[in-house]
């Protein structure tokens, strides 16, 4: 069954720990780059820095390590040095994530990557299959406000040319959900490392191993 041509709905995906195992990566760059300002990442500005981009990360380790000194840019080029040589190393797909997504492109149904990481490490993380699987993609240095704020979402909505009302988004933090549901967008909420509330555009699910094409679909009203 293919959904395209009745242009029911669109799906939108994140990233980190929605769809590849990241997190662990992240955990490792950030506290490292702890480490290397002279502290020890606690684990509630750990936790803090889940779903953010590489600027609000940042500004979390200098305040928790106490170093508000440290040269922002500096560390966030760090940062990213550090999670490039996790990332190359390999990352694993969540869950049925990786079928899920293959399952929307076999339906041909419209998608997008939506995520708060640079493009630089997604080239990384997801190699060739970022251009196989997506039909386009927002990632974090390409917004002038990531998530929370609605932008990312409005973005890829606007770049796939469809209602964000008619858009499912796929998202595993607080941050992503927020986001997703201030652009008006149906949320899929499938929690990884830390809980997410509930919200009235927000459906949860264990994990995507499960979720099939039709259940993205019954979530999108436009899409009935």
């Amino acid at each position: 069954m293919t959904w395209r041509s009745e242009g029911a709905f669109a799906v939108l995906f994140d990233m980190d720990g929605t769809l590849v195992d990241s997190e662990p990566a992240w955990d490792d760059a950030l506290r490292e780059l702890a480490r290397e300002l002279g502290g020890e990442l606690s684990d509630p500005a750990r936790r803090a820095t889940v779903g953010t981009n590489v600027d609000v990360s940042v500004g979390i380790v200098h305040a928790d390590v106490g170093r508000p000194d440290a040269d922002p840019l500096a560390s966030g080029e760090r940062l990213v040095e550090l999670a490039r040589r996790r990332f190359a190393a390999g990352l694993r797909w969540r869950p049925g994530a990786r079928e899920l997504v293959e399952a929307v492109r076999a339906a041909e149904v419209p998608t997008a990557l939506v995520t708060n990481t640079e493009r630089d490490l997604v080239r990384v993380a997801l190699g060739a299959l970022h251009d196989e699987l997506f039909d386009v993609s927002v990632c974090g240095d390409e917004v002038r406000q990531p998530k929370p704020h609605p932008e990312p979402y409005l973005t890829a909505a606007a770049l796939l040319g469809v209602d964000p009302a008619a858009a499912v988004a796929v998202e595993d933090s607080p941050t992503g959900a927020a986001s997703a549901e201030a652009a008006g967008c149906r949320v899929l909420v499938v929690p990884a490392e830390i809980p997410v509330p509930a919200g009235p555009r927000r459906t949860f699910a264990p994990s995507l191993a499960a979720v099939t094409v039709a259940d993205l679909a019954a979530l999108a009203p436009r899409a009935a």
